[in-house]
């Protein structure tokens, strides 16, 4: 400190900087009277002779720790080096800095410039080794101070949650008590929002597929409506990153957690900067209390959560992503045999809609040839039926728990909308008071307030549309009467109303992991199928050879081809394939001219009538042998009167021209006036022969 505070004149021509700053926001908003002081310096300025007064409070609610920006700051510096500042005015020195770096810089251009630094104390000259002295141990003390402020705060607070007993902000659902501690929100509407998200991650497996769910139930989810201080909210439509909020805290769990962020500090343009929020991992939170409150979901069931989530954002090989549609069965479920990663599925075609199965990671990351490649139908078929094998003991048993678990489903979404509609019918109610309490003459008031009432109104109205009209269905179905569920599995499992999404998310709850090879040998791919319960089995798919399609004709109809080729015509044996339910291999009916097609293609002889010798005749050539109609030999037949054959079931029957002359036959010709049918001892005949 000089021995006069008389400063030169040629500083006092130069203009005198008030610089003024407080560290928070909330400082700016309460502590009035430490920024009231600040502005009070204009006057000691004035006292002082300087005529030019500027005011810097650019860095109001910025701290001056150095890992912040400050822009009133770097204007200050900014003048100082253009050497328009005779002075600079703070309360103390903890205003204009607290790190070393900022204040020494801060002196050593007022050195340079000859500038002062004025404080309530008195004016330093920097230039002055005895001021430079004070200022420097004022700069010390200042930064250390901030330090000592920080460790103690931080250390009680940390003492505090060791305890569980400090009162961090808590998610949605719970509430701080006065007496009683955290507990769960009194709201009922929204600890069932919020169960309900548990419930149908349970069920669906994926963070995204509940947010589609809920949103096509049109549920809401509370937002804060004061600034975040979670005392008043407002429900709008639920959005995904409530979703995955409510999946990943694990306060849900009934755990107390401090400490499982972390901030980090890097140089950026020569200053520290430091960001918040960074995830540790689960081992590494400074306090974790377990059953400190009451939870929403059990431990256990967070950590199945978490990994989940985590399987469902990389695929790592440990796991299985959750089924998420498509038109392949099996993705994301197969790992290749030979280098232990994922097969991805490639859509191939016009329009793109067969899935390939595929290994490409070395091929990607490292130029080295595919592991494997080989078509989705055949192998998602196969899988298919030796998933519907293993299931077909319990198809009964299924049946009903599916049953449960959509009323259950059903029951949930009813308790949401009857307690969404009771919130709504007291925000109406509380409207219709407020507006009957209203002055009437006050028509701005009044006006407003009967606007409000209106909307409520008309949400209880939308409320109210959106209840379902009938009761639940309470009637109990006997076991009974799903005897032959069992052998309909196939047809259930194919019905055109099951998605693709339905069948991966059964998949997985029986398949834990499937290992794929290749057998390049016999051109089998053989897939290596673990069992959740720890058994495995394996099942070889034959891969088609080049050029092969998969919509070829199947063997059990080329085998009726050929057995009936060469005594039948192309027509009987459509007739008899689509009698038997052979389709083609385009999954349609059969005509004679796609017989025809498939027997040139197959080598397949043709039926020539020239070729027939006359020893096999069919039923309508015995019928108009014998001068009777085709009804009359069908009845011989099944009377086994006439002897007759069929190649396949359902093929036409052939009959020995030798037969229509056998005794039995001519004495069934001659019964005239009664049915033509064998003679039965036991039966009397209603009709005499005179």
């Amino acid at each position: 400190m000089t021995k006069s505070d008389l400063i030169p004149t040629v500083l006092l021509r130069r203009k005198a900087v008030v610089y003024v700053r407080q560290s928070t926001q909330s400082q700016v908003m309460t502590n009035l009277e430490s920024q009231r002081r600040q502005y009070d310096l204009v006057d000691l300025a004035r006292q002082h002779g300087f005529a030019d007064i500027e005011v810097i409070d650019d860095d109001l609610g910025r701290s001056a720790s150095g890992t912040v920006a400050r822009p009133g700051f770097d204007r200050l510096v900014a003048w100082l080096c253009a050497g328009k500042v005779g002075a600079v005015l703070c309360l103390d020195a903890s205003r204009l800095a607290r790190n070393g770096r900022d204040w020494h810089h801060l002196l050593e251009l007022c050195g340079l410039v000859e500038a002062r630094v004025i404080d309530h104390d008195g004016v330093y000259n920097p230039c002055q080794p005895n001021d430079r002295l004070v200022l420097g141990m004022k700069g010390s003390i200042s930064e250390f101070e901030l330090g000592v402020l920080r460790t103690r705060m931080l250390e009680a607070a940390k003492s505090k949650a060791r305890r569980g007993e400090l009162r961090l902000s808590v998610p949605f659902g719970y509430i701080w008590h006065r007496e009683a501690g955290l507990g769960l929100d009194p709201d009922l509407r929204l600890q069932e929002v919020i169960r309900l998200i548990f419930a149908r991650f349970r069920e669906l497996g994926s963070a995204r597929q509940v947010l589609l769910s809920m949103t096509a139930d049109q549920i809401h989810f509370p937002r804060p409506s004061d600034e975040g201080r979670m005392t008043s909210f407002t429900w709008l439509p639920i959005r995904y990153r409530n979703v995955i909020g409510v999946l990943k805290n694990p306060f849900y769990a009934g755990v107390y957690v401090y400490g499982k962020s972390e901030k980090r500090t890097s140089i950026v343009d020569g200053r520290a900067r430091r960001s918040y929020g960074h995830g540790k991992p689960v081992g590494t939170w400074e306090v974790f209390i377990k059953d400190h409150h009451e939870g929403y979901v059990s431990w256990e069931e967070y950590e199945r959560n978490q990994k989940q989530l985590a399987l469902n954002n990389y695929g790592r090989a440990d796991g299985v992503k959750s089924g998420r549609g498509g038109k392949a069965l099996l993705s994301g479920v197969m790992t290749c045999g030979r280098c232990g990663r994922r097969l991805s599925v490639a859509y191939t075609g016009n329009p793109q809609s067969r899935p390939v199965y595929r290994c490409d990671k070395p091929n990607l990351m490292m130029g080295l040839p595919r592991c494997m490649t080989f078509g989705g139908p055949r192998v998602d078929a196969a899988v298919a039926r030796e998933l519907l094998r293993a299931v077909e003991p319990l198809a009964i048993e299924a049946a009903f728990e599916a049953e449960r678990m959509h009323r259950e489903r059903q029951d949930d979404q009813r308790q949401i909308l009857d307690l969404e509609l009771k919130q709504a019918r007291y925000e109406a109610g509380l409207a219709e008071r407020r507006y009957a309490a209203c002055d009437p003459d006050n028509r701005l008031i009044a006006a407003q307030l009967e606007r409000n009432w209106e909307i409520a109104l008309r949400r209880v109205q939308d409320l109210e549309a959106r209840q379902p009209a009938g009761t639940p269905s309470t009637i109990e179905v006997d076991q009974g009467a799903f005897a032959n569920m069992a052998e309909n599995l196939s047809a259930a499992w194919n019905t055109p109303d099951v998605t693709m999404r339905a069948r991966q998310q059964l998949l997985r709850t029986l398949i834990a992991d499937i290992i794929v090879d290749v057998d390049d040998t016999v051109r089998d791919v053989v897939l290596t199928i673990h069992w959740r319960g720890g058994q495995h089995s394996e099942l070889r798919v034959r891969k088609p050879r080049t050029g092969e399609h998969g919509c070829a004709t199947a063997e059990d109809a080329l085998a009726v081809m050929r057995s009936m080729a060469g005594r039948w015509s192309d027509e009987h044996i459509a007739a008899s394939l689509n009698r038997m339910g052979l389709p083609t291999g385009q999954g349609k009916t059969w005509t004679a001219h796609r017989v025809s097609s498939v027997r040139r293609v197959r080598g397949i002889h043709a039926y020539r009538s020239a070729e027939k010798d006359g020893e096999w005749l069919t039923m309508t050539e015995a019928a108009m042998a014998l001068g009777v109609t085709n009804h009359a030999i069908r009845r011989l037949i099944k009377t086994g009167v006439l002897p007759a054959v069929q190649v396949v079931p359902g093929a036409p029957y052939q009959i020995r021209a030798d037969d229509l002359a056998s005794e039995p036959i001519k004495a069934a010709m001659a019964r005239k006036g009664r049915p033509c049918r064998a003679a039965d001892a036991g039966t009397l005949p209603m009709f005499t022969d005179t």
